[in-house]
């Protein structure tokens, strides 16, 4: 077994060495922002997918600051009617990975036809590629730009819209910037990586691996209804944001068919975010909020009418970052309490509680070398029906949905563009247990995960 997957390790190493090969060489070969702006990466990220201030601020100026030859439109009283550059802000992304748990994972189709109850999956998986995007990612006309990620999922085989973040922005005046934004998954269109769609190192994880199985609504439960949004903010001083909107489930077939797997949005869910940003020398605090409500159709077979589970979830996050010429030095940190209300889902308790708490670290010397470490906590209230054992892998121990461990990564950019990082996540605590979890034998540390990824970004 250990030969195996040292076989594994062996060959995920050689395709990362082959995609280093193929990598550009200049540190101006950078993507669709670079390309936009005439600027290399670092003017936007310390290393990505992490803003610098300027970065922020250009995010929340909709991505339309250029230095590209254009096309435009102007009508006699000197109004743009348009504005296109000349060559479009393309660009496009890789990833390929190595995964392997410290146990492999129990065969989802063990026990029946032939295979046998014990069998397990295949441990050590290569996806080649994990994940591979297209991105629009840019200026679309005067004061209108948008980031917009169309993604082939290597797990899954399929095609599907990822982050996708387009916005419109106006200066009020010197000190004051307002803006809409309409995206694709709460918190994908924050500026600060305190935030769960952007917190490192926990915003990149393996796509084969088990992960706990509870979440707060912030933190999964929107994305997995396929939510779209439109929210308004504005941004005073450089350094007071506030933000206010809704969301709904977007595709039009989970409004009419009860059979989808995953919940469906009732109506609108209210977001709101406020944050404020400090910058003295080179370092840069902030401390902010955020939260929604949401009322959720379990679907999978329930009608998409009548009762629905609420979820009220508000937040607190911060972010603390140092950029100097050799050292990149950064902590985020993030806090949700979601109060669950279950009047169309049969649970021991009318309400529950989930709390999950994330801090992380990380460190880049000259941004090639660099570390990262993670402390990750999930708790909430006992409840023998929503979190039954019994069921293998996913099965909750002492009903409870308690999860925590700390996940430790070393990253290597040789190029700005061009990223390889090795992750291993410990549990100390998996779906409320540290041993025999699932109730069928199967330990918190057994779901320890190696990850090898290799990233190109061009």
């Amino acid at each position: 077994m250990q030969q195996k997957r040292f076989g594994g390790v062996v060959a995920a190493l050689a395709l990362c060495a082959g995609a280093i090969l193929l990598a550009p060489t200049g540190a101006q070969a950078v993507p669709s922002f670079a390309r936009q702006t005439g600027m290399a990466c670092e003017a936007c990220h310390t290393v990505f997918p992490e803003l610098t201030p300027f970065g922020r601020r250009f995010k929340l100026n909709a991505y339309t600051i250029d230095n590209l030859p254009q096309v435009s439109g102007i009508t006699p009283s000197k109004d743009q009617t348009l504005l296109l550059n000349q060559l479009p802000p393309l660009s496009f992304m890789f990833q390929m990975s190595y995964t392997s748990t410290k146990s492999a994972v129990p065969d989802t189709q063990a026990g029946t036809g032939t295979i046998p109850p014990d069998a397990l999956a295949k441990n050590g998986q290569v996806l080649f590629p994990q994940q591979a995007s297209l991105f629009y990612a840019g200026r679309i006309a005067p004061n209108l730009g948008g980031f917009v990620q169309m993604t082939f999922d290597g797990t899954s085989g399929s095609f599907g819209w990822d982050n996708t973040d387009i916005r419109y922005a106006r200066l009020a005046s010197d000190k004051f910037l307002w803006g809409v934004s309409f995206n694709n998954n709460p918190t994908v269109q924050d500026v600060w990586n305190s935030t769960p769609a952007w917190q490192s190192p926990f915003d990149q994880r393996s796509a084969t691996a088990p992960t706990p199985g509870a979440a707060t609504a912030l933190d999964g439960r929107m994305v997995d209804a396929g939510v779209a949004g439109v929210s308004v903010y504005g941004w005073w001083n450089d350094s007071i944001y506030a933000e206010v909107g809704g969301y709904h489930s977007a595709p039009a077939a989970s409004q009419l068919d009860s059979s989808i797997p995953n919940p469906v949005l009732d109506g609108i869910a209210p977001y709101w975010r406020v944050a404020f940003e400090h910058q003295w020398d080179r370092n840069s605090w902030q401390v902010g909020a955020y939260g929604t409500t949401a009322k959720f159709f379990p679907a999978n077979g329930a009608p998409l009418s009548g009762p629905t589970d609420k979820f009220d979830d508000w937040a607190l996050d911060s972010q603390y970052q140092y950029i100097g010429d050799q050292h990149l030095f950064s902590v985020t940190a993030t806090y949700i309490n979601e109060k669950q209300t279950y009047n169309a889902t049969a649970t021991e308790n009318p309400s529950d509680t989930l709390k999950t708490f994330r801090i992380g670290g990380q460190y880049y010397y000259q941004r090639r070398y660099g570390a990262a470490l993670g402390y990750f906590s999930t708790t909430g209230s006992e409840d023998a029906v929503l979190y039954a054992s019994g069921t293998p892998l996913n099965g909750f121990g002492n009903n409870k949905p308690d999860s925590n461990g700390w996940v430790g990564e070393l990253d290597w950019v040789p190029y700005q563009n061009t990223k390889i990082a090795l992750q291993y996540i410990v549990y100390s605590k998996y779906n409320g247990a540290s041993s025999n979890y699932d109730g069928l034998g199967r330990n918190a540390s057994d779901n320890n995960t190696l990850y090898l990824l290799g990233w190109l970004n061009f």
